[in-house]
């Protein structure tokens, strides 16, 4: 290992206390162009174009479920109608009807795409999710397969 030293004022060889910090900025300098290099290709997402959407008027079929949900001094309301239920009611409520809609149709062979009953949700702007999402886990223990959101739209040419 080699120092370099250098002459003092009074002619006697003392070593130097600068430090050489051209490897330092080299390396810096490597390591800053790789990750200018690489941080653009992690970040990459795919391209997505989102559709504009106009809302249209939803076609409601007697066999459609509508529920609407809402807090009330933290405690969650579900009316199917404008009936109240519970968690359990609402279980056995839901599981009835559809049994007996799949009886009315003559059997599960019969149900297909057209005729498939839907569970529409109204959700009041303060409801916590956790009321939203009891009322889901519930209309899907029932057996309904497709469970969607009522929501107003927003004025007219504001989207």
């Amino acid at each position: 290992m080699a120092m370099q030293v250098g002459e003092s004022g009074d002619g006697e060889e003392t070593p130097m206390s600068d430090i050489n910090t051209t490897p330092l900025v080299d390396v810096m300098l490597v390591l800053l162009i790789i990750f200018l290099i690489t941080v653009p290709v992690v970040l990459q997402t795919v391209p997505l174009t989102l559709p504009k959407v106009e809302f249209v008027a939803n076609q409601n079929k007697p066999e459609d479920v509508n529920l609407s949900v809402r807090a009330v001094d933290g405690r969650c309301e579900v009316y199917w109608g404008l009936h109240p239920e519970t968690a359990d009611s609402l279980l056995q409520r839901a599981t009835d009807t559809l049994a007996a809609y799949v009886r009315s149709v003559g059997g599960a062979g019969n149900i297909n795409e057209e005729n498939i009953p839907e569970v529409h949700i109204r959700g009041d702007i303060n409801t916590p999710y956790r009321c939203v999402g009891g009322a889901i886990s519930v209309m899907q223990r029932a057996g309904y397969p497709r469970i969607g959101f009522i929501s107003e739209p927003p004025p007219h040419g504001s989207l």
